[in-house]
């Protein structure tokens, strides 16, 4: 099973948000490699739920993919600010998942502990200048994220 890191702002939507909500579409990608992620996403996939441009950036949960990629009604819509007037219905440029939420962390899995962790020095997230808001994540990766996150829990 793959598994994928996805940042939001927590300001725009949070991992609250997703609990709250139980599911919602994962719109408003407008960058062409993480739109290239998501289409190769399955449903079951795990995702690393991510809080970015806020006080303490890190991994805050887990949710699940539970629809594959489809058209991202906001390209359409002349109201929304991830509106694409040269993208056409019958040929959409951008796609959405929708992802359901599975678990909150107790605390924030924090950029900076990430980065302090051997086996994920190899991670994109970690790695300088990648800004992508969608990206794969390797099975050991997730293994350790989950990890740092249960031993926390034990505190």
């Amino acid at each position: 099973m793959p598994f994928w890191l996805m940042k939001s702002e927590p300001d725009v939507f949070s991992i609250a948000d997703l609990q709250r909500k139980r599911r919602e579409a994962w719109d408003g990608v407008r960058n062409y490699q993480a739109r290239n992620y998501m289409r190769q996403m399955a449903v079951g996939d795990e995702v690393l739920f991510y809080h970015s441009s806020c006080a303490q950036p890190g991994v805050v949960g887990i949710a699940r993919i539970s629809r594959t990629a489809f058209p991202d009604p906001t390209q359409f819509d002349p109201g929304s600010e991830y509106f694409d007037p040269g993208s056409k219905p019958e040929d959409p440029r951008w796609s959405a998942v929708e992802v359901e939420f599975l678990a909150s962390f107790p605390e924030v899995i924090a950029l900076d502990a990430l980065k302090s962790m051997p086996g994920l020095a190899e991670m994109p997230l970690v790695k300088r200048g990648n800004r992508l808001s969608v990206m794969p994540v390797e099975p050991e990766q997730f293994a350790i994220i989950t990890a740092m996150a249960r031993t926390r829990t034990k505190r």
